[in-house]
């Protein structure tokens, strides 16, 4: 190999490019504000692990570790947090849980949560979502058209509801 493709430096990384960030309000509930925090102290915690070692030759984890911590800082400055005990029950919004009925009858419950909370496998989902789009400001008895790539799906709304406190179990 030429000498000419060869980066010669100090043998320090180059830090990692930064994690993308939503253009979108970064709306925050209780919890997900919390569980940014936690996050962000885990990664620090991480970073001084790695920076103990004795054996650094391997610099990726903690440029890693330096650029999630950036994201994180990043998420914390810009969060908007919304706490949904302010919410009347009347019609949906942020930080609240939705129960939705299809055509067949069959129901399911969401809660509309920040985007860094938002996690699917337990009904949480990030008010950006075609799905959040088409519940926000419905109340018990609509019915939303929820637009979807396998097709337009109409939902009744069945139940409006504040998040139990410990709502880390998917909800029922």
């Amino acid at each position: 190999m030429s000498r000419a493709f060869v980066k010669e430096g100090t043998g320090e990384l180059e830090p990692l490019p930064d994690l993308p960030i939503s253009p979108h309000p970064n709306y925050v509930t209780p919890r997900g504000l919390a569980a940014l925090r936690a996050r962000l102290a885990e990664v620090q915690a991480e970073l001084a692990r790695l920076r103990a070692r004795p054996e650094r030759l391997d610099k990726l984890p903690e440029a890693a570790a330096e650029r999630d911590i950036r994201y994180l800082e990043a998420r914390l400055r810009s969060a908007i947090p919304v706490d949904p005990a302010g919410h009347d029950l009347r019609s949906v919004a942020f930080g609240l849980r939705v129960t939705v009925a299809d055509e067949d009858g069959a129901e399911a419950t969401y809660e509309i949560t920040g985007e860094d909370e938002a996690d699917a496998s337990l009904g949480r989902i990030a008010p950006t979502s075609p799905l959040a789009r088409a519940l926000m400001g419905a109340e018990v008895g609509d019915e939303v058209t929820w637009r979807r790539p396998a097709g337009p799906m109409v939902l009744e709304v069945v139940k409006i509801a504040r998040p139990a406190d410990d709502a880390d179990d998917p909800p029922a």
